[in-house]
């Protein structure tokens, strides 16, 4: 049985970069909702507490399972957590009178194993309406700010600790050393889960599951659903059956471009055309869940048709990796907002009698291309732009018609050409463009126009939790605009986004 750290969400926006900065040190961890404490078995060696938009004080605010972990595993609580310990433990926080928000520099840092290699004056990221006044007993301060006393502080003669700032942001300078200190001086992780390791156990767990069965799996082109055949392919071989669908909503020549791809993985691989079949499913809709569920729907048929084309299939293998279900679900269980539906995430119809393989279901986009580079997959595919799974439908805003497809497959391909010719497509995370519902009056020829609109999407990312827009050369975004309006029948006017996400989503829809 694997190592592993748990941490419990109580429903911060950095729950998810506590994990990435986790498995940064080659050690597992799993995110399980602040209500649902699993199993603590051997395999566990230590807890982490998120922070959350909740202050300690509130009448409904998130109750940790401090009697269940406290004394029996090393604990450290970042932001609300070492607010809730402090609380609930002999303590006592109060309102700030400022918010204690963005970049702070530690002024005393004490000798402590947490805070070990830390340099004076180290920069950490505050994120907090309320603050620690009095400790509970048998404590001691690790660590402080000018204007935060109580920074930081521990347990003595025990393995709990707490952080009021934030190690797991980029501006906690010295975050990641801090979180090492936890998890390899502390809990005592062996720091042995590598892309290697991930691909061995899961190879041979699913040779476990799967057994002498039969697996159907959707091929995207992507990253993810090509890391997944090949795992897959590498733990049943010919049990396997890939299908690529061309649902009329791919880049422009995707389809025949990424079939001769995958020729070279060694994947058994069928095409299928149902073009129609998807721009019959979206005609009239405009709103972006039902052309999504629409999508989804028309995938589970094509899947259902092809499987009984596959004597005795058992099971439907996708690419689902953990920002699908994070942002798909609640992480915390409890009421925040789904911020979209993904289609390749939760439950199948009754009527399709297939069990699901996820293989890549708890990694991070960034950890899937390791995953897939531990397996020798080729640099190209490896760095391919992430590509939503609704395909072009997401990018046109409205209904979707045959005919805008075509328009914004030219789109793309200039945008996405021009990248790669400029040198410029691996600095970049995501591009696409969007085909705007709006139109606009413009001047060709002496002639007055009156068409659409469209705008360039790149952005820069990690695992696609959060994004910043990327500054693109102005000269080389005039020379795309200019291509664009000049090539494409029915655009005259191009615009850039330039929003980070949040607040705003790397798509549009």
């Amino acid at each position: 049985m694997h190592e592993k750290l748990l941490i419990l969400d109580f429903g911060s926006q950095y729950t998810q970069l506590i994990a990435r900065r986790v498995r940064e040190q080659n050690v597992y961890c799993e995110i399980h909702p602040f209500n649902k404490l699993p199993k603590i078995d051997s395999s566990v060696k230590g807890v982490i507490f998120s922070g959350s938009p909740f202050s300690v004080n509130d009448e409904n605010a998130p109750i940790a399972p401090l009697e269940d972990i406290r004394g029996k595993l090393p604990l450290l609580g970042v932001c609300y957590g070492a607010q809730y310990m402090a609380k609930n433990l002999g303590g006592k926080v109060e309102r700030s009178n400022t918010r204690e928000y963005g970049r702070a520099n530690l002024s005393f840092i004490g000798e402590d194993e947490l805070m070990k290699g830390i340099e004076s004056n180290s920069q950490v990221w505050m994120s907090h309406g309320d603050s620690i006044l009095e400790l509970p007993e048998n404590t001691e301060i690790i660590c402080s700010t000018e204007d935060v006393r109580v920074a930081g502080y521990r347990f003595k003669n025990e393995k709990t600790f707490a952080l009021q700032f934030h190690p797991e942001v980029y501006h906690s300078t010295q975050g990641s050393e801090i979180l090492k200190n936890f998890l390899v001086s502390v809990c005592e992780f062996s720091q042995d889960w590598t892309p290697e390791s991930f691909v061995d156990e899961t190879v041979a767990k699913l040779k476990e599951t799967v057994g002498k069965d039969k697996v159907v799996l959707g091929l995207s082109g992507g990253v993810d659903s090509s890391v997944a055949a090949v795992l897959l392919n590498k733990a049943i071989g010919s049990q396997l059956h890939c299908i690529f669908v061309d649902n009329g909503l791919l880049r422009k020549n995707e389809f025949e471009a990424v079939l001769e791809q995958y020729k070279h993985l060694g994947l058994n691989v069928k095409g299928v055309d149902t073009k129609q079949k998807f721009y019959d499913a979206l005609a009239d809709l405009s709103d972006p869940e039902l052309k999504r569920k629409a999508i989804g729907k028309a995938f589970i048929e094509v899947f259902d048709e092809e499987a009984h084309k596959i004597k005795d299939v058992v099971w439907l293998g996708q690419g689902t990796i953990y920002p699908d279900v994070i942002e798909s679900v609640s992480a915390t269980g409890g009421p925040s907002a789904t911020i979209k539906s993904h289609h390749n995430v939760g439950g199948l119809p009754d009527y399709m009698k297939l069990k699901l393989v996820e293989p890549l279901r708890s990694l991070f986009k960034d950890e899937v291309r390791r995953v897939g580079r531990a397996m020798g997959l080729n640099e190209e595919l490896l760095g391919r732009h992430p590509f939503p799974g609704p395909g072009l439908a997401i990018r046109i805003l409205g209904d979707i018609t045959p005919e805008k497809v075509a328009m914004l497959q030219e789109v793309d391909h200039i945008f996405i050409s021009g990248l790669k010719d400029a040198g410029l497509y691996d600095e970049v995370w995501q591009a696409g463009a969007i085909l705007l519902p709006v139109q606009s009056v413009g001047v060709m020829g002496d002639e007055r126009t009156y068409e659409k609109a469209v705008a360039l999407r790149a952005v820069a990312s990690t695992d696609g939790m959060t994004a910043d827009w990327v500054h693109l050369p102005y000269e080389f975004l005039a020379r795309i605009s200019n291509k664009i309006i000049n090539q494409v029948k029915g655009i005259n006017r191009v615009v850039y986004d330039i929003s980070s996400k949040p607040p705003a989503t790397i798509e549009w829809e």
